[in-house]
């Protein structure tokens, strides 16, 4: 099911944006296997494995990585896999006997993906470092945060899942349909930092033609505009608007009972406090429920502030099935959606130890020798 039914996939386990690729992968439909160090790193934030989203969707196996029965055994899972994972400092692999080189040789249409957070090469490369350092160094902190505040550090979208998770997903897949027609695998360098770079690019554009200011909290879209921004109601809780049409603005003033006429010209800038002002009165003399029934629905471009707990409640993401519940866990379910390939809803991920290597195995040539793997040291 799903419309990469039929890829298979190693993966190297990690934490971070390498998982949240391989999860996006077998969302999908594609088979693949997470490989587990035999003592695992205890790299992340602890929790039963349940809670730990990033891991839905694909078995586990523990290997010894370190031993050359290991290193025989996951070369011998790369021989059928259509792509690889792995998201070390550069040169780890390598050093296993896993890097590019030694995968290619075995599977010369291999891709091979690898999810770092300054790339490959580069002063940097070999630097520790997280999501917010590589959101930092392109552009994209300095530009997030209200006026006269500091940057303001955002939840790890915009570096770790947006730059590098759905970058390497996006290459290893351009990767895979090019291998299909060369018969030739290639390495993939996804890093963060050139990912989160990337999606800046409509800021550079308009920073270059002077309609982005360097200053926070004064552009259209990061709260400088006060049609762009959230509002807190009679209740304390706050609602959205994001009229930037004119259009969609007359028609928001008029629904929040205002008056264009009254109002200073919407794209003056130097009068938006103005705006601001008076759309912050209004807001606060309803509460956010009465809003979302005068306003929901309509082209004023409104939507209420939910949290985590109340989104999968809200009637139009119930409608759509944006939500999912898995073993207990409410969870996001696969997106996009496809009219005839449909994926399956995700299962919980289980740990190697509780998961019979056959299992694990099911769908991989190399379970033939399942026995002999684990006689040698390799697996189990």
């Amino acid at each position: 099911m799903g419309p990469l039914s039929g890829v298979k996939i190693v993966e190297l386990a990690g934490i971070g944006p390498g998982p949240m690729c391989a999860m996006l992968l077998a969302d999908l439909g594609a088979t693949v296997l997470r490989v587990e160090r035999k003592v695992p790193s205890g790299l992340g934030i602890a929790r039963p494995l349940k809670y730990n989203l990033l891991l839905r969707g694909r078995k586990q196996i523990a290997v010894d990585l370190k031993s050359k029965a290991g290193v025989d055994f996951v070369l011998s899972l790369v021989e059928e896999a259509d792509g690889l994972i792995e998201g070390f400092r550069p040169g780890v692999t390598e050093r296993l006997g896993l890097g590019p080189d030694d995968c290619l040789a075995r599977n010369p249409r291999l891709v091979y993906g690898r999810m770092t957070g300054w790339g490959q090469t580069g002063p940097l490369a070999q630097a520790a470092a997280h999501d917010l350092n590589y959101i930092a160094i392109t552009g994209a902190l300095a530009a997030i945060g209200r006026k006269d505040q500091p940057p303001t550090p955002p939840l790890t979208l915009a570096g770790d899942l947006g730059g590098g998770a759905l970058y390497l997903a996006l290459g290893m897949l351009a990767a895979i349909i090019e291998a299909r027609s060369s018969g030739k695998g290639q390495t993939v360098d996804a890093a963060i930092s050139d990912g989160t770079a990337h999606l800046m690019t409509n800021f550079h554009g308009m920073r270059a033609a002077g309609l982005m200011s360097l200053e926070r909290g004064t552009n259209y879209s990061d709260s400088g505009a006060p049609f762009y921004d959230v509002y807190e109601c009679a209740d304390g809780r706050f609602v959205s608007v994001a009229p930037i049409e004119e259009k969609f603005f007359e028609l928001l003033v008029e629904k929040i009972g205002l008056s264009v006429a009254e109002l200073p010209p919407q794209n003056d800038r130097d009068r938006w406090p103005e705006i601001r002002e008076r759309f912050a009165a209004r807001f606060k003399e309803k509460t956010a429920a009465d809003w979302c029934d005068l306003l929901e629905g309509t082209d004023a471009c409104f939507a209420p502030v939910l949290t985590m707990d109340e989104a999968p409640d809200h009637p139009h993401m119930k409608a759509r099935g944006v939500y999912v519940e898995i073993d207990g866990v409410v969870q996001p379910a696969p997106a996009p959606r496809f009219s005839r390939t449909v994926p399956e809803n995700p299962f919980a991920a289980k740990a190697a130890d509780d998961t019979p290597i056959a299992e694990a195995l099911f769908g991989w040539n190399v379970a033939g020798d399942e026995s002999d793997w684990t006689a040698k040291g390799a697996i189990g």
